[in-house]
């Protein structure tokens, strides 16, 4: 049964066409042994331009493998990916129409696990200037600017805000902010359809993730109102929402590849200080233990301190010279006895040259090479989601007799140069480099500079990663490597790799 089981390939749904959305989640399947199967690429949009919903639901029930495992992006589904759920444009009707297609799924597949993720809008859309192509998009600078400052504010405003409120609202106008709440108030509605349709049995695992948000603004009454109504609907853990994003497709997915083997991960969690738990991500509205406990319970795994599967290893920011040996000596040691480690570093958010410093320190000790997952980038729950689903993904292919080594040393060496040589060293040369041709924005790049910014990252990266194999894994070398700026924007790098072992 189990061997039927992992022949059958996973059908993913991606968030949109990004690295950390689409590329990993697929990379976690090869390391595990087990196919991952998503829609042609050219459907999910690029950037501005949004994914095409309706003919990825025809890809769905025309051309996808019929399988036991689906892990599906309503936003995707709904609006055509993270930046289309974002802006008005979608109508309720067709986002609610799109997503009852998983009724239809569900009637042709009634034994198969389907896992969906959505996102409760973040406080501000995505923020672009008013050139070329974006000079068109919505809420385009400084409008975006002055909706930001508007939605964290305490809602309703308090006594202190309430002139400002005014004066922002002003500045916005009608007809954008009126859009903004318009797709504010569509995406609570389709969220609460979700729940509806989870508790109705059309969806086994739903999760909800706050995508950037402080712990106050107007996301609050929301998630309330959308915990209570899957309370109501008594969901219980078949429902959750919590903080975070781009890591959900990820999380899924390992669980869907633990579930091919009918196994439960055991995780242990061990931070860098004592009160590493109650340490918060200032784009996040938990403390990060309350992230992590909702993140391995949606891998499909329990925390067990006692008797786990792996460790997964959280340093926290400002950690200071002393507790940095004791983490260093520590890692060594049960990577040296052989245990499996998935170690996140949150040190990023406050400082990336600290970051930049304990990886190095990860590499030239021979620690970096025994880890099962490494992660550090964006926020406390991508970094987290990501080193979780690494590990889970590596442990779910020794247990199955699938595992494929050069698929998990590639997923561990691209997050060491995406996340260390590019975020520490690349991007603020880039940044500085823009800076120096007046281009103050990094956050949308007219074709001729962006292809500039591209060769230009393409140059650097190619050198740093080269020193970084070879200290990482110096018994391979690179076959091919291919180096972009996928969204045309210094904010991530695409790295499409190839290692091969040395020959003797």
């Amino acid at each position: 049964m189990i061997a039927f089981l992992l022949a059958l390939a996973m059908v993913f749904v991606p968030l949109d066409d990004r690295p950390v959305t689409y590329q990993l989640p697929l990379m976690l399947g090869r390391i595990a042994g087990q196919p991952i199967v998503a829609p042609p690429r050219p459907l999910l949009g690029r950037y501005l331009h949004f994914g095409q919903p309706d003919a990825i639901i025809r890809w769905l029930n025309a051309d996808a493998p019929r399988t036991d495992r689906y892990v599906l992006s309503s936003d995707m589904l709904a609006y055509g990916g993270l930046v289309a759920s974002r802006v008005p444009g979608v109508t309720y009707d067709d986002a609610y129409f799109r997503l009852r297609e998983l009724d239809t799924l569900r009637q042709r597949s009634p034994r198969a696990w389907i896992g969906t993720f959505g996102t409760v809008m973040r406080l501000a859309p995505t923020g672009v200037p008013a050139i070329g192509d974006a000079a068109s998009f919505f809420a385009a600078y400084p409008i975006w600017e002055y909706l930001q400052e508007y939605a964290n504010l305490h809602d309703p405003p308090s006594t202190e805000e309430a002139a400002r409120a005014q004066v922002l609202a002003q500045k916005i106008g009608p007809m954008a902010l009126n859009g903004y709440l318009q797709a504010r108030a569509r995406n609570y509605a389709i969220d609460h359809l979700l729940i509806g349709m989870t508790a109705s049995g059309s969806i086994d695992r739903l999760v909800l993730g706050q995508d950037d948000a402080k712990p106050y603004g107007l996301h609050v009454p929301e998630l309330a109102a959308l915990e209570v109504y899957a309370r109501q609907m008594q969901t219980g853990t078949r429902v959750s929402i919590q903080p975070g994003a781009d890591e959900l497709g990820m999380a899924l997915v390992a669980q869907g590849l633990a579930r091919a083997g009918r196994w439960t991960p055991h995780v242990a969690v061990a931070y860098s200080r004592p009160d590493g738990a109650s340490y918060q991500d200032p784009l996040e509205f938990a403390p990060i233990g309350v992230t992590i406990k909702s993140l391995i319970a949606l891998c499909g795994a329990v925390r067990d301190d006692d008797h786990p599967d792996f460790t997964l290893v959280v340093r926290v920011p400002s950690n200071g010279e002393a507790l940095d040996a004791q983490l260093l000596a520590n890692l060594k040691q049960e990577a040296g006895a052989g245990k499996s480690i998935a170690f996140a570093d949150l040190s990023f958010e406050q400082n990336y040259e600290e970051q930049g410093a304990f990886a190095q320190q990860l590499l030239q000790s021979g620690v970096a090479s025994g880890l099962d997952a490494y992660s550090s980038w964006n926020t406390a729950a991508n970094t987290i989601g990501t080193a979780l689903a690494e590990a889970i993904a590596a442990n779910a292919g020794r247990r199955s007799h699938t595992y494929d080594r050069l698929a998990h040393e590639t997923f561990t060496f691209m997050r060491f140069v995406d996340d260390v040589d590019f975020h520490v060293k690349v991007r603020p040369d880039l940044n500085a480099w823009l800076g120096g041709q007046d281009v103050d924005d990094h956050t949308y790049l007219l074709p001729d500079v962006a292809a500039q910014s591209a060769a230009r990252n393409r140059d650097l990266l190619w050198s740093d990663a080269q020193q970084t194999l070879q200290q990482l894994y110096p018994n391979l070398h690179i076959a091919a490597m291919n180096i972009t700026l996928p969204w045309d924007r210094t904010f991530e790098t695409q790295l499409d790799v190839s290692l091969a072992p040395n020959l003797p």
